[in-house]
């Protein structure tokens, strides 16, 4: 196995050890708070570099990936 395959392996044993630790962080209010700064930031990029063509599909691919991560 080279370097790669195992450090995949090794994130995956870890993932797996931790699983229920991680989806609990994943779903707080940190993340949420992060998580909504990253999106809005990102939207806002994506809708200047469209010139507002796609904005409804932006706010839309930005509401389902906050509803993935955080806690609202």
């Amino acid at each position: 196995m080279g370097a790669i395959d195992d450090a995949a392996k090794q994130a995956g044993e870890f993932y797996e050890k931790n699983k229920d630790k991680i989806d609990d962080a994943l779903k707080s209010e940190q993340a949420e708070g992060i998580s909504d700064s990253v999106l809005d930031g990102v939207a806002d990029f994506a809708k200047k570099v469209t010139g507002g063509k796609f904005d409804e599909h932006i706010e839309g691919a930005r509401d389902a990936a906050d509803g993935a991560v955080g806690n609202e």
